[in-house]
């Protein structure tokens, strides 16, 4: 029988931010790779379901205004539902700087399905997620619009602490599940399930009882929950949630809204998967950093944070924060570093015009010390580099990488711990 969750639920998250603040509402810890994150439009999300087995919504998707006319005819559905695909969430109160208002607009008349496509295919959609300017619409999602009598939450997701798969669901879905997690953390049911031999029927069935499901939508709601554990392996996912996981008038247990979050290192085996990537609402900078398997997230600050790891990626920003200063990105090398990787790290960051110094923090496990310094002085050298550098190196192979970077004749500035790189780099743009 699954046991309430004391603490514990949740899903793989796309920042470490976002992972902390989970964390704290008490959702469970999960691992995170330190290489990009997979991007997929909701209708990409839901043909992945749809081809296997999961009940969704009918729905073409349409990148002009007469497919959409066309779309919404062929769904002879009784109300449709236009949707906008963007990556960012908010979609729904957002505004197009076509002068229309709202992402997500329901109608019963394929011609007012037309006349909306026609102000938002080519416009820029703005909502609290996006940038200032917007991200613009090139492709809508006509679907058939189902009336949900209630709504649950489901998710299956790769739990550290219990080296496995794990089910969380509740009965309260639709909203943030997150708070539910806080306020009502009776309500939130867990099931640890064995790799090896696979969710069982007594195990789907009781998710379905604690999810609320009553009568013959029981084993219906059971079956989706087997067939969504077996996308969830064969796709290679760290998460699959469904929010809402709900039921129809008529009888039937739709998954409404999900999103998937897949393992990056299963990539080579995934590849029709991973040619969906969608990186066109990335920054370009972000998408010149991912060549090199570098991990860039650009920030309002001037000094530019290059490390390796997402833990002292962010340890580096709060300590330059704490020490008066505004970091200008978050830039991670991750753990096998190559000399070119350094090069092309310091080509993007001398590149960004905000950038009036580098502060380079290095701790040594995996990565040698030496490599990055060599990368180092090659980039100064080749990039004439103008801003102030300070590096703190610690770990392998540190003296050989002390020794590369004092005989160089560069004026870079060392630092004997992270404190000290943090003030010093703060006090070097503080001079100009």
């Amino acid at each position: 029988m699954a046991a309430p969750l004391a603490g514990q639920a949740g899903a793989v998250l796309r920042d470490l931010a976002l992972r902390s603040a989970r964390l704290r509402a008490g959702f469970p810890a999960v691992q995170l790779t330190p290489r990009r994150w997979l991007n997929l439009q909701e209708y990409q999300s839901k043909k992945i379901m749809a081809d296997h087995g999961v009940t969704v919504q009918r729905f073409f998707v349409a990148d002009s205004a007469n497919d959409a006319l066309e779309a919404a005819q062929r769904l002879k559905a009784k109300e449709i539902v236009l949707k906008a695909q963007i990556l960012a969430g908010g979609r729904g109160k957002g505004i197009f700087n076509s002068g229309l208002k709202g992402g997500v607009h329901l109608t019963k008349d394929p011609k007012t399905v037309e006349q909306l496509a026609k102000q938002m295919i080519g416009y820029n959609l703005s909502t609290k997620q996006t940038p200032k300017d917007g991200v613009t619409v090139k492709k809508v999602m006509v679907a058939e619009a189902l009336d949900i009598s209630r709504e649950t939450y489901f998710a299956i997701l790769m739990d550290r602490a219990c080296n496995g798969p794990v089910m969380v669901g509740s009965p309260q879905g639709g909203v943030d599940i997150e708070e539910v997690a806080v306020t009502s953390p009776e309500l939130i049911f867990k099931e640890e399930i064995d790799i090896f031999e696979g969710i069982k029927d007594h195990q789907a069935l009781q998710m379905a009882n604690n999810l609320g499901f009553q009568g013959p939508l029981q084993q219906q709601a059971a079956d989706q929950i087997k067939k969504l554990y077996n996308l969830f392996l064969k796709i290679d996912a760290t998460q699959v949630e469904v929010n809402p996981f709900g039921e129809t008038p008529e009888g039937q247990v739709v998954c409404f809204d999900a999103k998937i979050n897949f393992d990056d290192n299963a990539e080579f085996r995934q590849k029709e998967i991973f040619a969906m990537d969608d990186k066109s609402e990335n920054e370009p900078i972000e998408n010149e950093a991912a060549k090199y398997d570098l991990k860039y997230i650009g920030l309002d600050g001037n000094i530019a944070c290059f490390v390796n790891g997402a833990g002292l990626a962010m340890a580096t920003c709060d300590i330059i924060s704490l020490n008066g200063g505004k970091p200008a990105n978050f830039l991670d090398l991750g753990g096998g570093v190559k000399e070119a990787q350094v090069y092309q790290a310091f080509k993007l960051l001398t590149a960004d015009p905000k950038v009036e110094a580098i502060l380079v923090n290095i701790f040594g496990g995996i990565v040698n010390c030496a490599i990055i310094a060599n990368g180092i002085t090659k980039a100064c050298q080749e990039l004439e580099l103008k801003v102030p550098l300070v590096v703190r190196l610690e770990g392998t192979n540190v003296q050989e990488a002390q020794r590369i970077l004092s005989e160089s004749g560069l004026p870079i500035t060392s630092a004997n711990d992270l404190e000290d790189a943090a003030k010093k780099a703060v006090a070097s743009v503080a001079k100009k």
